[in-house]
């Protein structure tokens, strides 16, 4: 009839999106099948969008940025399927991240879900097993499609249902790198970040601080998982730590983290370290922390200096000695 015309819905994929080059090439693998691809990246305190956002400009690829910090937090205090070797509680993190994707998938009225997961890379989170634990408690199982190793894996329904051709997969796995550099190139793509870092939960100190976090107070915030990012961290009492600055840097983001119930201390007279007391504390704590202060400042070491203790708008002078080398081993968290 005059006037009517045929009509093609177009198949819309919501990609998991890093920024590493395996997530850069499940994304290219899924938008050469003709998918309108959206990609998403989960930001929490442990991990941030910057790699992913310079990968999808490079790509020309939408980006949603999903902060998931309090849900991740949640998470972390008692993980069902435990950490790595570290504070890394991956398949549930990597749970909550399908979880994510699947409510922008319904929202924006998407296909199904993809991610650069290839099977055997890595030994907690992509093991055959753990694939297919995370997709099942995601809630999302089947329409989640992992492109690059997809031949290797049971048929998801997108490619039951024809909305992507399972014969232009892969059957990518193991550890080996070189099937994707070859791809890579194949691409065009010579700038790629390499696979390690970028969570802080497998990073040995960071996680020795945040199990000092939890065995102390499970009633913290954001705030305070951001403050285990800068400076040296003693533990001064069961109540209590001290947060020493080792730079310019570090110095600046202590006091933009500091909030009116912390100690903030300053050596009188002489350059050194921003250091404060997250949450108050009683004399004997700000005294130590004060004594750290002046060790680490460019004061001299056998005489009395003055700290200038702040809390909120009052400020205190406080007359110590630096505190002694021997004896901060016993307070130091590393």
């Amino acid at each position: 009839m005059e006037g009517e015309h045929s009509h093609i819905l177009k198949v819309k994929g919501i990609g998991l999106f890093s920024g590493g080059l395996d997530s850069i090439l499940a994304a290219k693998v899924v938008m050469a099948q003709g998918v309108e691809v959206m990609g998403v990246t989960c930001t929490t305190p442990f991990f941030s969008p910057e790699k992913a956002r310079a990968a999808a400009t490079m790509l020309g690829l939408s980006l949603i940025e999903a902060d998931i910090s309090e849900e991740h937090l949640d998470m972390l205090k008692s993980p069902k399927y435990g950490y790595g070797k570290n504070m890394n509680p991956c398949i549930d993190c990597h749970t909550l991240m399908l979880k994510t994707a699947g409510r922008i998938m319904e929202g924006m009225e998407a296909d199904f879900i993809f991610t650069g997961e290839v099977l055997g890379q890595r030994p907690m989170s992509q093991t055959r097993q753990s694939l297919y634990v995370v997709a099942k408690n995601s809630g999302y199982q089947q329409y989640i499609l992992r492109p690059l190793s997809a031949l290797l894996l049971p048929e998801t329904r997108p490619e039951i249902e024809g909305k992507v051709d399972r014969l232009r997969l892969l059957a990518i796995k193991g550890k080996g790198r070189k099937s994707q550099i070859e791809m890579a190139r194949h691409y065009g793509i010579d700038h790629y970040s390499t696979p390690a870092g970028g969570c802080l939960l497998t990073d040995p100190i960071f996680s020795n601080r945040l199990r000092d976090l939890f065995r102390h107070s499970m009633d913290f915030h954001i705030r305070d998982i951001e403050l285990l990012k800068y400076g040296r961290h003693f533990r001064i009492n069961e109540f209590s730590k001290a947060i020493v600055g080792r730079n310019s840097r570090e110095n600046e983001a202590l006091q933009r983290l500091s909030d009116e119930e912390d100690i903030v201390i300053h050596i009188a007279q002489f350059p050194g370290p921003t250091t404060i007391v997250p949450h108050g504390g009683d004399e004997i704590t700000i005294y130590t922390a004060a004594s750290l202060c002046a060790l680490y400042s460019d004061a001299p070491k056998n005489e009395e200096v003055t700290a200038f203790c702040r809390k909120g708008n009052a400020i205190r002078n406080i007359r110590l000695m630096a505190a002694l080398r021997d004896d901060i081993g016993r307070w130091l968290i590393q």
